[in-house]
């Protein structure tokens, strides 16, 4: 069943790769949404698919060498259907 998360990351999350191991994680499982870096050093992510999926990209991401998710607050949101891909917001 398609799901849509809108996740919010607390630790060692900017400075490390997360947002560009999101990426490749997400495209990989075939997963839509965005990431980006917010002022105040946590991670903001949206990210749909199959909520396994999410579930393995968040375990993958985890397996970053610098990466350390000490914290997620996590909502489910509305699917988007027309959504295409995963990037990065700059």
């Amino acid at each position: 069943m398609k799901t849509r998360r809108h996740i919010y990351f607390s630790g060692t999350v900017q400075g490390v790769g997360f947002r560009y191991r999101a990426m490749y994680a997400a495209r990989s499982l075939g997963l839509t949404g965005w990431v980006r870096n917010l002022w105040d050093e946590r991670v903001e992510m949206e990210v749909q698919g199959d909520l396994k999926s999410i579930n393995l990209m968040l375990r993958q991401m985890e397996e970053g060498h610098f990466i350390h998710i000490s914290d997620m607050e996590t909502e489910e949101m509305p699917i988007d259907e027309r959504e295409v891909g995963f990037h990065i917001i700059e």
